[in-house]
């Protein structure tokens, strides 16, 4: 009796899920509440989007089991293994997320390289962005250019949508940030390309990812990793990054070449960007 209650609350207790805040609050609000609401049937429990101030914070909830399943970019759920001591299971990812890009926009018609950016001000998103900051930092230092030392100002807006804006407005002469969010301002009419334009697009590489601890047990693992792999694209909760990002099952076969990677191993797509992190000065605990 005793084993079966436990069993039953375990069941009912609340899975909590929460994502990087590349977005502002009501935008991931707005993304979360279907794929919650699919989840808690999918699952058979009490779903929960929790939301975070930062990027560090997401990786600090998952590391310390504060949450059941986060959505992090490549280089957070780089850090999210370090802090948890290599617990951090990559789940499902959509194809495109294993090879993301990264553009680079500016509304001066001065600025046609990455080379023009020497002595301009720039924006990135938040330090911890792997699309808003990592790997446009290290495409720059690629081509010989050192924000720290080249730039007439580094700026950190906190968010891609917010990147737009500053460039939009003038507070800074050009910004980096991630290219869906970028294209899905340019589809809404958001922001006014006659004045801002893309001037540079990075190569791909792997970013965002649903990830789970090692810890959670592995039918339960199973169970979730197939409600994504099931989730229909014409359904609310089938659209838009969150639901979309589950178009590969990257834990049951580590090994495997899967469509659009370079390699079907996801810790080994992941180093990609620890060595970037590590290049660029930015991988620290």
């Amino acid at each position: 009796m005793l084993a079966f209650s436990a069993l039953a609350a375990q069941a009912q207790a609340t899975f909590k899920v929460t994502a990087i805040p590349d977005e502002s609050p009501t935008e991931l609000a707005r993304k979360a509440a279907p794929l919650v609401k699919y989840l808690e049937k999918a699952l058979g429990r009490p779903v929960e989007f929790t939301p975070v101030t930062d990027y560090a914070a997401a990786v600090e909830a998952l590391a310390n089991k504060q949450v059941d399943l986060a959505w992090f970019g490549g280089f957070t759920f780089v850090q999210a293994n370090v802090r948890s001591g290599g617990k951090a299971v990559p789940l499902v990812q959509r194809a495109e997320d294993a090879q993301f890009r990264s553009v680079f926009i500016t509304s001066s018609p001065a600025i046609k390289t990455l080379a023009d950016l020497k002595g301009k001000s720039v924006s990135f998103g938040s330090a911890s962005s792997t699309s808003g900051h990592l790997m446009p930092r290290s495409y720059l230092l690629q081509a010989q250019i050192d924000p720290d030392k080249d730039f007439k100002r580094v700026a950190f807006s906190g968010a891609h949508d917010a990147t737009i804006a500053a460039v939009a407005a003038g507070k800074v002469e050009a910004g980096a940030l991630n290219a869906s969010v970028w294209e899905k301002f340019v589809l809404d009419a958001k922001v006014d390309t006659a004045k801002v334009k893309v001037f540079y697009t990075t190569p791909g590489y792997f970013d965002y990812n649903w990830t789970v601890h090692a810890d959670m047990p592995a039918a339960q693992r199973e169970k979730l990793t197939q409600a994504f792999l099931n989730l229909d694209a014409s359904t609310p909760e089938g659209k838009g990054d969150f639901g979309a990002a589950a178009r590969h099952p990257l834990h049951r076969h580590p090994g495997r070449k899967l469509p659009g990677h370079r390699t079907g191993c996801p810790q080994c797509r992941a180093a990609e960007v620890k060595d970037a992190a590590c290049q660029s000065n930015l991988l620290r605990f």
